[in-house]
Order: C-alpha cells, then structure tokens, then sequence
C-alpha cells in the first residue's frame, strides 16, 4: 500500500529504538550547536517538523528578513516529532520549537525552565479514532475488550482516554497497542487492531487509504491545540526576538488560511503525503497565533493531571507555572 509505505518514512519503527535515536539525535543537534553558534554570535535556533506553521516559514524566509533589522540570523532544525524536538530544547540545543499538547506535559515534568509563548486554535477535527470500513464497531462503548493502535504518550493518548471516560468505559477495559504511525497504520490495514486513535496527516492518509471509517473525532472532547515553546533564559534575554518570530508566524497563519492549496502543494514533498491527502487534513486545521489565556491553561492543565493519574508523569506539573507572562 503506497500511502502506507510513504507513512513508514515519518517515523521510527520501534518504541525503544525510537527514543534510542531520539536521544542520539539530540545529541548530534547539540554538537552542532556547539560547532555553529559561537558565544558572540546573535541567532535563534529554530526546531521544525514536516508538518505545520515552521516548515512553511522555513520555506518562504520569512523570519529571516524579519529578524535582520535585529541582528539575529536563523539556524533551522529538523525533528521527525514533537518529543524529540523538546528534548533538544531541554538540552539547550535549540532555543524554540512547537509541538502538540501532550510533548511539552512530558518535557516540563523534566526541566522547569521550559517556557510556553504562544498557540494556534483549538483543532479538534485534527485527531480521530478510527475503525475499518467493514468492522461491527459503531460506538465508543463497544471498543471494550478491544485492540486500540495510538502513540503513547501523544495528544490521541489524551483523547482516547476522554472518548473512553465519555462512553463510560475504563481504560484498563481496551488493550492499548503503542505503536508509531507508520506501524500503527500497517497494524490498521492489516486487520492486527480493531482501532486507530490517530492524528492528522496522518488521520486523512488513513482515511484515504484504507476507507477507515470515523467513529468519533475530538469535537467536544479536546481542543488539540499546537504550541510554540521556548525556555526561560532565551524568552527573558531575547523578547523582542520571540516577539518577531511569533509575528512571523502570525503572516504566514494569515496565508495559509486562504490558500490550502498552495500550502498542501508546499508541504507534500517533505511530508511525503500526497498534496490531495494533505489538504484534506488542513482544511480540519485552525489558524491565529495568540498567547495562552486561562482557559487554555486549564485545558493543558487537565491533560498533563490525565498523565500524572495514568502513571505516565514522574511527578505533577503546573502548566501555569511555565507560561509566558505578559510583557516578558
């Protein structure tokens, strides 16, 4: 299946190994810091994934003419997900990034100095969980006793523990199956899982290629919102910076909206999805970068008490303790 193979590409096959790599790379990242960025040197280093607001920017060298009058240049990062884009935040080997909901939950627990600056709108349409086309499934409820494919520790790990919550289900009712995407997609199209909670692109890659049907999706459930992170020292030792960036940002969130498109052409060369498939998923996205306001706290909030109550946190975090204050 060719949409599944393109999937195999934008992942590591294996849990272990993956954090293995992760961390590998992390360290590749921070020896290129240290080679590229001396001391007197003024620049921000940008973490990016293939997908979302930071490769278009990337591509358009739109936060560079931005940052010049200031005398920053940008050195730009690839990551292929969010957790190891926020490991190398921790590890100072870049200076800002963005990920979903649940990377930055993982990242604070470790390192108190990450520092969350900015978010897009809620996305709910952007996550789902699906059944084969044929399958019997038809509500929430009868995912009891079942296989259910998600990425542990994801945004879809959040949202399926509240679709079960909902539905009036346990969580230690449903095996859960810890796979990557890519695996997660082979398991789908091979029958070995009886459910798919997953995210897009992934989610429309799935739809297309296997006629997955929705069962239900993050509407009125969560707000799969997206982040732009930095640390402590960069924010307060670099505002108006993070401020131009953030700015940056803004223009190409105006573009975007209006031209999906464009921007699906754009994306599916590094994405490795097709451009019709990848529209599909941005039409389900939201755009306007905003700061954090009280209620988007709280909804972080209760995602990072879900993981702390699942045994997945070492230790509880405040998110409010690590947001952006005004003015800084």
């Amino acid at each position: 299946m060719p949409r599944i193979a393109a999937l195999r590409t934008l992942s590591i096959r294996h849990e272990g190994r993956w954090w293995g790599w992760a961390l590998f790379f992390v360290a590749v990242i921070v020896l290129f810091g240290t080679l590229v960025a001396r001391a007197d040197e003024k620049v921000i280093r940008v973490g990016y994934q293939k997908y979302g607001t930071l490769v278009l920017l990337k591509g358009k060298g739109l936060l560079e003419r931005k940052l010049k009058p200031l005398g920053y240049r940008v050195a730009w990062a690839e990551f292929p997900s969010g957790p190891p884009l926020l490991e190398a935040l921790n590890a100072g080997a870049i200076d800002f990034g963005s990920a979903g909901e649940a990377p930055p939950i993982f990242a604070q627990a470790n390192n108190p100095n990450l520092l969350y600056v900015a978010h897009e709108p809620a996305a709910p349409l952007g996550e789902a969980i699906l059944v084969p086309k044929d399958s019997p499934i038809r509500s929430v409820a009868e995912l009891r006793g079942r296989k259910v494919a998600l990425n542990k520790g994801s945004n879809v790990h959040y949202f399926l523990v509240r679709a079960l919550e909902q539905a009036g289900v346990p969580y230690e009712a449903i095996t859960p199956t810890f796979l990557a995407p890519a695996d997660a997609a082979a398991a789908f199209a091979r029958g070995a899982v009886d459910a798919w909670a997953i995210w897009d692109p992934y989610l429309a890659s799935g739809q297309l290629a296997t006629g997955g049907r929705t069962l239900i999706d993050g509407s009125g459930l969560v707000p799969n919102h997206q982040f732009y992170l930095s640390t402590r020292g960069f924010v307060e030792a670099n505002g108006a910076v993070v401020d131009a960036t953030l700015a940056a940002i803004g223009e190409i969130d105006a573009w975007a909206k209006d031209n999906t498109d464009a921007v699906a052409a754009e994306l599916a060369p590094s994405v490795g999805i097709p451009a019709p498939i990848l529209t599909a998923a941005l039409k389900r996205l939201t755009y306007g970068v905003t700061p954090l306001g009280a209620g988007v706290v709280a909804d972080q909030q209760r995602v990072a008490d879900t993981f702390h109550r699942l045994g997945l946190l070492p230790r509880p975090v405040s998110v409010a303790d690590a947001v952006r204050k005004p003015g800084s």
